[in-house]
């Protein structure tokens, strides 16, 4: 029994690898044919060639640039140009400015509050003053200015004590 096992493995192998064998090759032959349509491609090569070169002949420019009649990098040396007259207003088209917006006599504004877990675990806040030229991160009893010291830090609202003139400058967050 197992010799005829092996047998029809070996014959279906066999039949096998020999149709894998026919259908990996091909039975397809050149033809001469085409050797033979070289010729016409070699000639709309040639054809190409002259269109190139008639296209780059009607590229190339007949005339060398003109210099400009003005130098662009370098400053008049003539009298110097007076200065555009502005137009004269027209009577009744004239807009009042807008009202500026109200901002304190001192220039500081509240831009916000912060408030951190202090070490005994009471909140302690800082708040955050902008002025024109700068921006201040003050806790209560500190200088916000040589003329503002911080009184008073609310939820939303800060009381600045004015040392030149005794007075209280309060703060609100909007």
């Amino acid at each position: 029994m197992s010799v005829k096992r092996t047998a029809t493995i070996v014959v279906v192998g066999g039949a096998l690898a020999a149709w894998l064998a026919n259908a990996a090759t091909s039975n397809r032959e050149i033809a001469p044919a085409r050797i033979a349509r070289t010729a016409p491609i070699e000639m709309r090569g040639a054809e190409l060639a002259d269109e190139i070169a008639r296209l780059r002949e009607r590229l190339r420019p007949s005339a060398s640039p003109q210099q400009p009649a003005r130098n662009l990098f370098s400053f008049r040396s003539g009298a110097p140009r007076s200065a555009p007259v502005a137009p004269a207003p027209v009577p009744g088209l004239f807009f009042p400015a807008p009202p500026a917006a109200a901002t304190s006599e001192s220039g500081l504004k509240l831009s916000g509050l912060a408030e951190d877990a202090g070490p005994d675990g009471a909140a302690v806040r800082t708040a955050i003053i902008s002025s024109p030229t700068q921006l201040y991160l003050v806790k209560e009893g500190e200088m916000v200015t040589p003329r503002y010291r911080v009184a008073k830090i609310s939820a939303d609202a800060v009381e600045l004590a004015d040392l030149a003139g005794g007075t209280v400058l309060r703060l609100v967050l909007k």
